[in-house]
C-alpha cells in the first residue's frame, strides 16, 4: 500500500519557515564559531602584520634581565647571521647601552617593545603615547637614528595601539611562529615549535632573562632553517618585497 503525504498551503509554509529558522541558526553558530573575520585586515586603517611572502624573520623581545641577551647576540655572531630584529623596551636599552651598541653594529634592526613593559590592552590611550614616547627618547639618546617597527609589550593590544603607532610613524609587527621559549619547555621543544615555520613567517623568540634555554636551542633552529632553505632576511626587507598579511590578534 503506497502512502501520500499532502501539506495543504498554511502546513508547506510553517514548515519551510521551520526549516529556515534551522538552517540559518545553524549558519550563524557556524560562524561564531569557525569563522574569524580579520578586523586589521581592511584596506584602510593601521594594520598589525604577521607575516609576508619571502624568507623567514627571526625576532627576538627584550624586556628586562641581564644574562640572556649577550649569549643570544654570540650565537648570532658564530653562525653568521646577518639579520635578525631586537624588540626592545626602552627601560632595558637604557640600562645596557653596550649591548644596544652592539646590536647596531652588527647591521640587526631594532624595533621597540614600548618602555616599561606595560600591558598595553589595559592602560588607556594616552598612557600608551606616554609609553612610546619615553621609548623613542630613549632610543634616540642611544644613537638609535630611525624606528621604523612596534610591538606590544605582552603581545596583547587593540585597534587603539595601530592607531598610536601609526600616529607615530610605527609598524606594529606581530608573529605567525610562538617559539614558546619563555616557557621554558627545553630546547627539544623549543625547536620542535620553531619547526613549524614555512615561507613567510615572522618567528618570535626572547632574549629576556626569563628564557633561559632559547640561546642553547638557537644554533639548532638556524640549523633547521637553513636545511629547510628558509633564508633568513630582515624585517624591513619581508614588509617592502610584498604585501603583508594582516589580521586580528588573538
Amino acid at each position: 500500500m503506497g502512502f501520500i503525504f499532502v501539506l495543504n498551503g498554511k502546513r508547506l509554509k510553517n514548515v519551510l519557515l521551520i526549516i529556515f529558522t534551522a538552517l540559518f541558526t545553524a549558519w550563524f553558530l557556524f560562524v561564531q564559531n569557525y569563522v574569524q573575520v580579520p578586523v586589521f585586515s581592511t584596506d584602510q586603517g593601521p594594520k598589525a602584520f604577521y607575516r609576508g611572502d619571502q624568507g623567514v624573520v627571526l625576532s627576538f623581545n627584550i624586556g628586562w634581565g641581564d644574562e640572556k641577551a649577550e649569549p643570544i647576540l654570540d650565537t648570532l655572531e658564530k653562525l653568521e647571521v646577518k639579520n635578525a630584529t631586537f624588540f626592545l623596551s626602552g627601560a632595558w636599552a637604557e640600562r645596557h647601552p653596550d649591548l644596544v651598541e652592539r646590536i647596531i653594529k652588527n647591521g640587526y634592526e631594532i624595533g621597540i617593545l614600548g618602555f616599561n613593559y606595560k600591558d598595553y590592552s589595559g592602560i588607556k590611550d594616552e598612557e600608551i603615547r606616554k609609553d612610546i614616547n619615553y621609548a623613542l627618547t630613549a632610543f634616540k639618546k642611544l644613537g638609535i637614528k630611525k624606528v621604523e617597527f612596534a610591538r606590544a609589550p605582552t603581545g596583547h593590544f587593540d585597534e587603539r595601539f595601530l592607531k598610536i603607532a601609526d600616529q607615530y610613524g610605527l609598524d606594529v609587527v606581530h608573529w605567525s611562529v610562538d617559539s614558546k621559549d619563555w616557557t621554558n619547555p627545553g630546547k627539544d621543544a623549543i625547536v620542535a615549535n620553531v619547526s613549524k615555520a614555512k615561507k613567510g613567517d615572522i618567528i618570535l623568540l626572547h632574549a629576556s632573562d626569563s628564557a633561559k634555554q632559547t640561546a642553547v636551542a638557537l644554533p639548532l633552529i638556524i640549523s633547521s632553517l637553513k636545511d629547510r632553505n628558509l633564508e633568513i632576511i630582515p624585517l624591513s626587507q619581508m614588509i617592502s618585497d610584498a604585501e603583508p598579511k594582516s589580521s586580528e590578534i588573538k
